[in-house]
């Protein structure tokens, strides 16, 4: 199926929009909970494919686990079902076996997992053997997926030594990582982070009731609706929290270069327009790798010229998104360029455009929503496979209806 996304006649947006709920706090929420035997509630879960997949699994008597392409899921219970006594099976979707996990399975193997590769040596499916976990001393590349730091930190502390977790190199999406030790630390469990050393104690989680914020990543396509119209509209979105512990909280302060204010009033997070931007756009994403291709668009049909740095991640997220970015970019007639790896550049050199614009999702939630809004720009555009978008935010096309985006099915 093929969505024909129509952007309003009337640019002047307005509207609230009620935000889903994050699922990496979600997810981590989830885990934290079984971890604390807990039967206390999580109020404003996810509903999405990544959380409904964990909630699956930790509610399940199954011993076999098809966590679809979470890839979040697949990360955090690889390690939970490690310390929980029983043979496990976990699997995915042929994207996910094409993802590699043999660093976070070297390090689980370290504090003394019992894990093999079914089928190819590195990837998922993988046969967990859950046992008590010694923990101890181990190190770890910090530029790695920081869901590999998370998913060890979080059973640290049901490990018989602890772990004291060293990170080398230059460590990539800090945001997670802290926000995984501050999560941690509400439900009871001290933590030590002093440079690039990590250290948590054996001790136990404890029983909370727990309410998860709104999703940040979420909120970059409404600011970047924001950016894209050219009224005067406000967009209120509901359940942020100003100071919140989600990396892609920046992308408040990275829109204020596109034009984009955020005022904070009453449980409300409201965007308008300033009317000023730069001229040239230079960020370093090491740490809101999933904003990239929020950006890209963005800046693209903005005309703002741009080099993002960080993005090295990218190449083994649902897709690889760098590869995506400028292929589909290409199409609305950007021509977009890797320099180096973890590198894209746009210099404002402009091709022919395609006569209809179609754009390919590569099975991604975030190509879907980061390219929908273009059509503010283009009138009318195409979005391949539109039911992604379930992944982390499915009422997004409801949402867009709401202020005035119409969608047909092609």
């Amino acid at each position: 199926m093929t969505y024909t996304v129509s952007a309003p006649s009337n640019q002047n947006i307005s509207g609230v929009i009620t935000l889903p709920a994050s699922k990496s706090i979600s997810n981590r929420a989830l885990i934290m909970h079984a971890l604390s035997y807990s039967d206390m509630p999580i109020h404003n879960i996810a509903q999405c494919d990544d959380t409904d997949v964990m909630v699956k699994a930790l509610s399940s008597n199954d011993a076999v686990f098809d966590i679809g392409a979470a890839g979040t899921s697949m990360r955090f219970l690889a390690a939970f079902l490690s310390k929980i006594v029983g043979e496990w099976t976990i699997t995915g979707s042929e994207r996910m076996k094409q993802r590699p996990i043999s660093i976070l399975v070297d390090a689980l193997r370290k504090v003394g997992a019992q894990i093999e590769y079914i089928e190819k040596e590195g990837f998922p499916p993988l046969r967990i053997h859950g046992s008590a976990l010694l923990g101890g001393e181990i190190e770890l590349n910090g530029g790695v997926s920081s869901q590999y730091i998370s998913a060890l930190l979080m059973i640290a502390p049901a490990m018989k030594e602890g772990l004291t977790l060293k990170l080398t190199g230059n460590i990539i999406s800090r945001p997670y990582i802290h926000l995984t030790l501050k999560m941690m630390e509400e439900f009871g469990i001290h933590t030590s982070w002093q440079d690039n050393v990590i250290h948590i104690q054996p001790q136990e989680y404890k029983p909370i009731d727990f309410t998860v914020e709104s999703d940040w990543s979420a909120a970059s396509y409404w600011y970047q609706i924001c950016a894209l119209s050219a009224g005067k509209g406000e967009i209120r979105l509901t359940g942020l929290h100003k100071k919140s512990y989600q990396g892609d909280s920046e992308v408040a302060h990275i829109f204020e270069k596109l034009g984009v204010g955020t005022r904070f009033e009453k449980g409300e997070t409201i965007l308008f327009h300033t009317g000023k931007k730069t001229e040239k756009l230079n960020y370093d994403f090491i740490n809101q790798p999933d904003l990239a291709q929020t950006f890209v668009v963005t800046c693209c049909c903005m005309d703002i010229p741009f080099r993002f740095s960080g993005l090295q991640s990218l190449k083994i997220k649902e897709t690889d998104r760098i590869a995506a970015l400028i292929n589909e970019c290409s199409k609305l007639g950007f021509v977009l360029s890797e320099p180096t790896e973890g590198l894209l550049e746009w210099d404002g050199n402009i091709s022919k455009r395609e006569k209809e614009i179609t754009v390919s999702t590569y099975k991604d939630h975030r190509m879907a929503m980061a390219f929908a809004p273009a059509s503010l720009k283009f009138g009318t555009i195409n979005i391949d496979d539109p039911s992604v978008v379930s992944k982390s935010y499915p009422q997004y096309w409801e949402h867009l209806e709401s202020v005035g985006f119409v969608m047909q099915e092609k």
